[in-house]
């Protein structure tokens, strides 16, 4: 069983055990054999940890908790720093820029504005006011000459791209994600980033659904790259009615065979996301309680 099945098994097992009222705990597997961020190489690979990304205020909030932090401590781990942040330099966590337009993350790298130790940089490309329209358009193209920026300057790349994209491309209706997976954006982001993360947040009241978005599109992007590193989403407040720990259980539940670990989103109401409610930090630190190691 490889590192991803051995950390996967015990994740279904410790979420079969949240969602059965006992206390069990995945094991902590040892350290990867390659290191996150090295450019050519997958940020995780098969390694026996789990991966989590959290905004510098999100890991702030789940550090709160000591046994939170000390399972952080024996997972890999992304801060997110939005330009100018300084960061927490906690839980052995990796420091990750994130910009929503190329030409943003070019000024940056390009005029040395990253926090120190910074080996990855994260292009998020959504359907909002801060991703140009062109690249939403487009954002197969943003994403490679997001790469070249980064591949010049050593970095590696960790790419985003929004379900919403799917509304900026011509084509047949339906479901977003079915959409979504018909432009196989996660293969071609595949081609160009270290690591995929899948923006399907917005599916986890629905794990089945989650499920086969999640599973699907991370199959599409190992057929374009078999070493890229596949992440998904969680909120811990989505737009829409409040989710439940046991739906947040219940999605990781039916994806962790697929990815490598989540990205968790503890989103308040604000300027990028105005129909999110208040934060749930109490959520992500459950999750984090079980899961992370």
């Amino acid at each position: 069983m490889t590192g991803r099945g051995t950390w996967a098994a015990g994740l279904v097992t410790a979420v079969a055990c949240v969602l059965a009222g006992c206390s069990a705990h995945p094991s902590g597997g040892g350290p990867a054999t390659s290191a996150p961020g090295t450019p050519g190489t997958g940020a995780t690979g098969p390694g026996d940890r789990s991966t989590w990304m959290l905004t510098r205020g999100a890991l702030a909030q789940v550090l709160s908790d000591p046994s939170v932090a000390a399972r952080l401590e024996a997972a890999r781990v992304y801060e997110i720093l939005t330009p100018g942040e300084t960061p927490l330099t906690a839980a052995g966590a990796e420091p990750v820029v994130t910009f929503s337009s190329v030409s943003a993350l070019r000024q940056a790298v390009d005029g040395g504005r990253l926090p120190s130790g910074t080996r990855a940089v994260l292009y998020d490309p959504e359907a909002w006011p801060y991703t140009p329209g062109s690249e939403q358009r487009d954002p197969v193209r943003a994403a490679q000459q997001a790469a070249a920026i980064t591949r010049a300057h050593h970095l590696s790349l960790i790419v985003a791209p929004a379900l919403d994209l799917a509304t900026a491309q011509p084509g047949p209706g339906g479901p977003l994600w079915r959409r979504y997976l018909r432009l196989d954006l996660a293969g071609a982001m595949a081609r160009v980033a270290t690591v995929v993360e899948i923006q399907a947040q917005s599916l986890e009241r629905e794990p089945r659904t989650y499920r086969a978005f999640v599973r699907a599109a991370a199959a599409q992007a190992r057929a374009a790259s078999p070493r890229v590193t596949v992440l998904a989403g969680l909120s811990t407040n989505p737009p829409g009615p409040a989710v439940s720990g046991q739906q947040l259980a219940s999605a990781v539940q039916a994806s962790s065979a697929a990815v490598s670990g989540y990205w968790l989103n503890i989103p308040g109401q604000g300027p990028r996301c105005p129909a999110c409610h208040a934060p749930r930090p109490d959520l992500a630190r459950q999750m984090l309680g079980e899961f992370a190691s």
